[in-house]
């Protein structure tokens, strides 16, 4: 059902931040996060973000990395990817797999807008700590 032929392709992160109501904002993983969103004609869809300043493991190896580095490496990564849809404003990424299993199975949904070469997508607000919050990511066409 994806009708929307704008997301096709892949985007680069250049944004991440992250709003409370009163418009304070932050970056959770600094200024400059890396990462991609890619979606195809199939109808299927991949994304990968992390923070630019993760520590390397010292060992320089996955398996012999330790609990501390791979906690540390994870805490500023998140990766999923499924089929999706685009209904009205919104896009579904329908999640099969992930690093976080709890969205395993659920869906995804984010607030859709196009602006030139750009797409900005946003979660409506959650509760937070204090105020709700919402997430803002700003993807460039590559």
């Amino acid at each position: 059902q994806m009708s929307d032929k704008r997301f096709l392709g892949t985007w680069k992160l250049v944004s991440f931040e992250v709003r409370s109501i009163g418009d304070n904002v932050y970056y959770p993983w600094g200024e400059n996060p890396a990462g991609y969103i890619m979606y195809n004609e199939d109808g299927y869809m991949s994304v990968s973000m992390m923070a630019s300043d993760r520590p390397v493991f010292e060992a320089r190896d996955l398996p012999k990395g330790t609990a501390q580095e791979k906690v540390a490496a994870a805490d500023k990564y998140i990766n999923y990817a499924g089929k999706y849809e685009a209904r009205s404003n919104k896009v579904y990424h329908h999640v099969d797999v992930s690093l976080f299993p709890n969205w395993i199975g659920a869906d995804q949904v984010r607030n859709f807008a196009f602006e030139e070469n750009r797409l900005l997508l946003s979660t409506d607000p959650v509760p937070g700590d204090e105020k709700q919050k919402a997430g803002y990511l700003i993807w460039q066409k590559v």
